[in-house]
Formats: structure tokens, sequence, C-alpha cells
């Protein structure tokens, strides 16, 4: 047994080190205005993207923006909402979006750093935050971002409530992003929460799922670590409105959580009620 621990000691650290230290100098907002018309053009071609309520998001100063996950390791709703979010804002107002470490560290995704991704943990988050940023987290992870299709309309972040821990120690308000449409860029079929036990990555590369999917030009894939297209859905976003910093101050994690959930889920229930059909929206 000491053995086995003694191995998997190694690779999760060999895997670890893989992972690129959390450089907020790395964003880089000449970058980005470059970038943004044309990335802003294919979102609103490709994913049709339509963004509401970004007046609710507080005009300056740190705010930690927590949303619905939904896509898989390309998440559309992310794309979308990272380009909005800098086209009503400024690009040279600072703002971060936490991901996994197997994303930020993939081989051909460095330009994402540009933008301001940084790998997802607490001590990145509060960097962000104190360096006076705005921060998008999804508490959901990849046990949300890979639940199957037909459960796409529910808000389940599976127990996840640090950030509100967060934005206490911060001292920021907490906006909650409702999103809908990411969960059809493919046909998510199963977590498979099981097989990454089978496989010890859950120990490996914090990864607790490795989903199965329909997805093209593959057809059925295991993980989601191969490069695919996501399917051309309409994805939807409504910025809900703001928890007071006070607010949070003055209640316990599990009130505020299930405040942001019960916030999420309506404004996700009503997006999807205008919704005639899968992808087309």
């Amino acid at each position: 047994m000491a053995g086995i621990n003694d191995v998997l000691d190694w690779a999760k650290h060999q895997v670890s080190s893989k992972v690129p230290k959390a450089d907020l100098d790395q964003r880089d907002s000449d970058y980005i205005r470059e970038q943004l018309p044309g990335t802003w053009l294919l979102a609103s071609l490709y994913f049709r993207a339509d963004v509401r309520g970004l007046d609710r998001i507080p005009s300056e100063g740190p705010v930690l923006l927590v949303g619905n996950h939904s896509g898989g390791n390309l998440p559309p709703d992310t794309f979308v909402f990272t380009l909005a979010f800098c086209s009503y804002f400024g690009v040279e107002r600072p703002f971060y979006q936490l991901a996994h470490n197997l994303v930020v560290s993939a081989p051909g995704l460095g330009w994402l750093r540009k933008f301001g991704t940084v790998a997802a943990n607490h001590d990145n988050a509060r960097m962000a935050l104190e360096s006076g940023a705005a921060l998008l987290v999804y508490p959901g992870g990849d046990y949300e971002v890979f639940r199957p299709s037909w459960e796409r309309h529910q808000v389940d972040f599976g127990g996840r409530k640090g950030y509100v821990k967060l934005a206490r120690e911060a001292g920021v308000p907490i906006v909650p992003v409702a999103s809908v449409g990411g969960q059809e860029a493919a046909l998510f079929l199963d977590r498979g929460q099981w097989l990454a036990r089978l496989l010890m990555v859950d120990k490996l590369a914090r990864l607790k799922s490795v989903p199965i999917l329909l997805a093209p030009p593959w057809g059925l894939v295991v993980s989601d670590l191969i490069p695919r297209l996501p399917l051309p859905t309409k994805i939807v976003i409504e910025v809900q409105e703001p928890i007071s910093a006070a607010d949070i101050a003055d209640t316990d994690d599990d009130v505020i959580n299930d405040k942001v959930v019960a916030s999420l889920q309506g404004g996700v229930d009503r997006l999807a009620a205008e919704r005639r059909f899968p992808v087309l929206g």
C-alpha cells in the first residue's frame, strides 16, 4: 500500500507542477482589445449570444460573479460572458475567471491567460479580489459542467459553498450569473464519477468526473480532453440582482448559498421557458 501511495504522490506532483502559477499581470488588455471585435462577432454568429443585465454588476471595484456552469471543457457560457463583460465595462477593468488546472495548463490554450483565466483555487481567487478585480467563479466545477444534458436546466453546485467564505473574507458583493444553452453544445450522457475513481484521476488531477458524451466530429467520447466542435447552441445569459457585502457579512454560509442557488435557478427557469428547441433556442 505504501508503494502505491508513493506512486500516486509522485504522479500527483507531476500533474500539479505543470499548472502555471497565477500571475495577474498575464492578463493583457491590449491583446483583449485586439481580439474582442472578431471573437465577439464569432460568438454572436455561432452562439447567437444574448447577454442581459450587465448593468446590475457594480460599475467599479471588486465583485464575485457566481455562475451555473455548462458545456464541459469547452464552456461557451464562459466564453460569451467574458467577451460581453469586456465589451460592456472596457478591457481596462480587471476581470479574471477561475478554471480547472487541466484547462489552464493545456497546450495551445495559453491565450486564455491573456484573457484573465487562472487556476481555480482559493489563493488565486483571493489574490484577484484583493487586486480590486471582478472575478468569475463556477462553484459547481466539473460536477456541474458534466451533468447529463437532460439535467441541463438544473443548478447544482454539488454542495460546494466555499465561494461564500471567499466573498465574506474579501468584503465583496456576490452577483449571480444565470445561463442556458451551454449544456446543449454536446450530448452529455454521464458524469463518469465512477470512471474517475477507477482511473484514480480524482486523486491525481483533482478531476472528479470523466464524462461520457456524444460530440462532433468524434461521436461517442470518453473524457472531454479531446478537442471537439461544440454545437452552435444559442447561449443566453442573465445577470441577477447582487447580494451586498453587508448581507454576506451578517448571514451564515448556508443561507447565502441557498439565496445564490435560488437566484440562479429562478433565472435559468425564466430563460429556459423562452427556448422552443434544444440548440436552436
